[in-house]
């Protein structure tokens, strides 16, 4: 009897609601597959964005409206850092639990 487990995607569903995908738990899946390939992205996207932000922080001819708009893709960023973690942390958990799912909230 295979377990079924709930992910927490990396992209936001219909209306910036929370998109879950139910699966055996094996990470074989299309969209399993996809969500990694995702999450790499947007990890090392954060990455090169805090480099740039240093980068940007040490110039004295930066203007506000360049920090404006570095302060909304880093909040972007965390966002999507924050998704990440949860769905991994939810993953861990439940592959501690013996494979039970996560529960929907």
């Amino acid at each position: 009897m295979t377990h079924q487990t709930v992910r927490l995607l990396p992209w936001p569903g219909p209306d910036g609601k929370p998109c879950y995908l139910i699966s055996d738990g094996t990470g074989a899946s299309h969209v399993s597959r996809v969500a990694d390939n995702v999450e790499s992205v947007q990890l090392d996207m954060a990455d090169e964005l805090l480099d740039h932000a240093a980068d940007m922080l040490a110039d004295p001819q930066v203007t506000a409206a360049q920090l404006r708009f570095l302060a909304d893709r880093m909040a972007e960023a965390l966002r999507d850092v924050c998704r990440i973690a949860v769905s991994r942390g939810e993953r861990l958990r439940a592959s501690e639990c013996g494979g039970e799912p996560a529960q929907l909230p």
